[in-house]
């Protein structure tokens, strides 16, 4: 399935589907939700919805450096996970990079989430793990 991936500055919706996606990773590895730290960065990123069927299903934030585009959040609501909208996100922002001359993608994740598989097929490499996150990353052809 191909979302539209439209720019998004809807901080609650963002934040709800964080907060419910990443509850039980935080629980797991008993991490505590920091809202100001969000409110922080939140400016700081270029935020997309996924939408399909006129629905938001789905969040992107991405921000980049002149070395590399940085996968911030990448979010889909559990219903529409397993269905392509986050190879399809993955897609949007090589794509993005790429027009801006810009040749890597990175991007931070739990060593125990399972979204690891994907990223691996979209030829992300696991670069070093630290404190139960994998940075990985994945060179643009």
């Amino acid at each position: 399935m191909t979302p539209i991936i439209r720019p998004t500055d809807d901080k609650a919706f963002a934040e709800k589907l964080i907060r419910q996606n990443m509850s039980g990773y935080y629980k797991q590895l008993d991490m505590r939700w920091d809202t100001d730290l969000f409110d922080r960065q939140w400016g700081e990123l270029d935020s997309y919805a996924l939408v399909m069927n006129a629905s938001r299903v789905g969040l992107l934030c991405i921000n980049h450096d002149q070395d590399a585009y940085y996968i911030r959040e990448l979010q889909i609501a559990p219903q529409w996970q397993r269905q392509g909208l986050g190879t399809a996100a993955i897609c949007f922002t090589a794509d993005t990079a790429q027009q801006s001359g810009i040749q890597l993608l990175r991007l931070r994740v739990f060593c125990i989430n399972p979204a690891i598989a994907l990223y691996q097929r979209m030829g992300f490499k696991i670069l070093k793990t630290a404190g139960g996150m994998h940075a990985m990353e994945r060179r643009i052809l």
